[in-house]
């Protein structure tokens, strides 16, 4: 379910703080551990890493992802395959 329109996008206070001390277009990697912040236009350009409970996934922000959480680029579930008899024919045959 979404956050109420009422209460506004959540976003970080923390975060904001770490993207107003670098300069535009810096290269360094903010690390962050809130993948529910939302992302927004000051954000734009700078490179941040999401923690994904394992280790923190490097994420560039450009325009098409402010609206959209961080954590949304930082999968947190790796998808291995399915198994099972029809799994195994198909690999032979590639």
């Amino acid at each position: 379910m979404a956050r109420s329109s009422k209460k506004g996008p959540h976003i970080d206070e923390k975060l904001v703080k770490k993207v107003e001390k670098l300069p535009q277009g810096d290269k360094t990697v903010i690390k962050t551990w809130s993948r529910s912040a939302v992302i927004t236009p000051e954000m734009i350009g700078y490179t941040f890493g999401v923690y994904n409970g394992k280790e923190h996934i490097t994420v560039y922000v450009n325009e098409e992802m402010v609206g959209h959480l961080l954590g949304e680029f930082s999968p947190s579930k790796k998808f291995v395959r399915h198994g099972g008899k029809m799994q195994r024919d198909l690999e032979k045959k590639k």
